[in-house]
């Protein structure tokens, strides 16, 4: 196992940093670094600019428009993008949708979806969770009947999402959604998409300690969704839907902004007075082996790939350990600003009161809300706890 970059791929990383550093709006890095409020337009944005470099679907394969590169050269990517400040790519199109279209979608729909998604035109959203289907996803009710009519046959779906993140943004969505409830509950999923702009889609935004609504309650209320929205075989989304969760379940892992927030609690630390603390410096260092770690177990993976080599399905475990790490830099940075990680003053923060001027406590404000936040990184995508369970049964048998 070689963990070394070759000179090629140092190259192909100066590449990207300089295309970066040259493409990246300053004002939204100056948002990302200092954990300012990021607006619809400025994920998009930064979205379509990558879209017309071809570099939004950087990790689609060649064939359905994507830049064909490695495992290598994707992580090299995605650690450049996160180290310049970049906005995290809005996941549900290109990283979670575009890879089940690809694989169980057939000619129409890849022609039809991809071209969207690839550009950044289209946001989509993801509906899968239900108030009473969470990690027991298998018990969803959501229900989708198909029904025959003048023009073709339609799907008429009825129920209802919730924790749909950022769906008060979303143009099309993709669901699971109950078409059969004989047999295993598993067996009578099937996976669609549907536009968001549909009569009877209703979408009433959650909102969070900090204000914001980054998740949403979705309702169907007779919703009609043509046949041709239905991806693969009906009855079949629950084999789509673990293709799909283990992407998201690595997206979440999400290494290389562990290691530019690492960084950020070292600046708040440094802002605060508490790094020459040892204690605190020693919470700090076993925050960064945990960091090197995980970084090291996504080496191992690509280093596995590149080689040719099965590497274990480990998706579970870097769900596990990059979320556990999320909280734990949040943890870090709310405790290094001490009672000034409190106050939540949206005036003050749309005003700019994180910016860097002298004198002023800096990039403070929203810390014990991020806190908040991230506690839920454990549970969404698959609980941590059910996740370990899996991992065992992988190892272990």
């Amino acid at each position: 196992m070689d963990l070394a970059f070759t000179p090629e791929e140092q190259t192909f990383r100066e590449t990207i940093r300089a295309w970066v550093r040259e493409n990246l709006p300053a004002e939204i890095s100056h948002k990302v670094k200092h954990a300012l409020r990021l607006t619809r337009d400025d994920q998009q944005r930064w979205g379509q600019i990558l879209g017309k470099k071809g570099w939004l679907a950087h990790a689609w394969p060649a064939e359905f428009g994507g830049p064909g590169w490695n495992a290598i050269q994707k992580h090299l990517f995605e650690e450049e993008c996160a180290l310049a400040c970049a906005p995290r790519v809005v996941p549900f199109g290109p990283v979670m949708v575009a890879p089940v279209i690809m694989a169980f979608g057939n000619a129409e729909q890849q022609k039809r979806f991809l071209p969207g998604i690839a550009s950044g035109d289209v946001w989509w959203s993801q509906g899968y969770s239900e108030p009473g289907s969470g990690s027991d996803l298998a018990s969803l009710k959501c229900k989708a009947e198909l029904k025959s009519g003048v023009g073709g046959n339609k799907y008429i779906i009825n129920g209802q999402k919730t924790w749909t993140t950022l769906g008060q943004h979303g143009d099309w969505m993709f669901n699971l959604v109950r078409t059969s409830n004989e047999g295993k509950p598993q067996t009578g999923i099937s996976f669609i998409v549907l536009d968001m702009k549909s009569p009877g889609v209703s979408v009433r935004p959650i909102k969070l300690l900090d204000g914001e609504c980054e998740v949403n309650e979705v309702w169907f209320d007779n919703v009609e969704v043509p046949a041709e929205n239905l991806i693969g075989e009906e009855n079949k989304g629950w084999n789509y839907a673990k293709y799909l969760l283990a992407h998201e379940r690595t997206n979440i892992a999400d290494v290389n902004r562990a290691k530019r927030e690492l960084e950020r609690v070292k600046r708040i630390a440094k802002q605060e007075g508490v790094y020459d603390d040892l204690r605190f410096r020693d919470e700090i260092a076993k925050l960064e082996v945990d960091v090197v770690a995980l970084e090291m177990m996504v080496l191992r993976v690509l280093s596995a790939e590149k080689a040719g080599k099965q590497s274990l399905d480990i998706a579970g475990l870097l769900k596990i350990r990059g979320s556990e790490i999320q909280q734990r830099y949040a943890e870090l940075m709310m405790l290094a600003a001490g009672p000034y990680s409190l106050p939540f003053i949206e005036e003050a923060m749309e005003a700019g009161w994180q910016g860097d001027y002298p004198g002023l406590v800096t990039s403070n404000a929203p810390l014990a809300s991020t806190y908040f936040n991230m506690r839920k990184t454990s549970i969404y995508g698959g609980s941590n706890e059910v996740q370990k369970n899996i991992v065992a049964q992988t190892v272990l048998g």
